[in-house]
């Protein structure tokens, strides 16, 4: 009896394991489809400021919380160049979380995909040593979109971060200041299927892209394969 309520257990917790490592899984493949689709949209991210970014952020099916007014919460990944500089072709994606913040309103009550361009050292760095908060610690502004954004590319490169939304076919610029990202380490040992930090991922070399990411990764790659800012161009 004790033998059998013992297997049991174990049954449990190795489908328990399974099924979040599916599941993490699943979410990483939901990023690469968002992105694609955005990406073959008419009025999508410009493709001057697609081609300066140093990381992208793509959170699928973003939801209003039902606890806390105007709280939210995503699940999803980031991808960032290689090399130094982050001037290299993109690597492999490392797991993200986004939480709070008054972007609940905005979003109403439904899922909402959002995708974040890193667009310098600075962002990328802050979002790989530790959780940030949107607006204080990394300076972020809703995106422009659209062929006629190329115009105002200089202001926008100031911020380090522009955030799109995209909900019921509507695309556009969206503020997520007061929000919060930080990397989700446990997403990646699910993913990868062994302990390994966001920046390992971004910074380390040789780490194979998983089955899962290589829909997001060949998007970017074949989007924007070169980083055409001026501090990559002057390498």
């Amino acid at each position: 009896m004790i033998r059998k309520l013992t297997l049991g257990v174990c049954i449990l917790f190795v489908a328990a394991g399974l099924y979040a490592a599916n599941k993490e899984q699943k979410r990483l493949e939901n990023s690469g489809v968002v992105m694609e689709e955005i990406m073959n949209t008419p009025e999508n991210i410009p493709q001057e400021l697609l081609e300066k970014a140093e990381c992208v952020i793509v959170f699928p099916s973003v939801l209003k919380a039902a606890f806390g007014v105007g709280g939210s919460y995503g699940r999803g990944a980031m991808v960032c160049r290689t090399g130094t500089g982050f001037g290299g072709p993109w690597g492999a994606p490392a797991m993200y979380a986004l939480e709070g913040g008054s972007f609940g309103f905005q979003l109403g009550g439904q899922a909402t995909d959002l995708v974040l361009l890193v667009m310098n050292d600075r962002g990328a760095q802050s979002i790989l040593s530790s959780k940030v908060k949107l607006g204080a610690d990394a300076s972020a502004s809703a995106g422009p979109k659209g062929r006629d954004a190329s115009a105002d590319t200089d202001a926008y490169l100031r911020a380090e971060i522009l955030s799109y939304s995209r909900s019921r076919g509507l695309f556009a610029g969206i503020s997520l200041e007061g929000s919060t990202l930080r990397p989700d380490d446990e997403a990646n040992e699910r993913v990868y299927g062994r302990k390994i930090t966001s920046r390992d991922i971004v910074l380390g070399k040789n780490i194979a892209v998983p089955a899962s990411g290589l829909r997001l990764v060949r998007i970017l790659q074949k989007d924007s394969p070169r980083n055409t800012s001026a501090k990559a161009s002057n390498r």
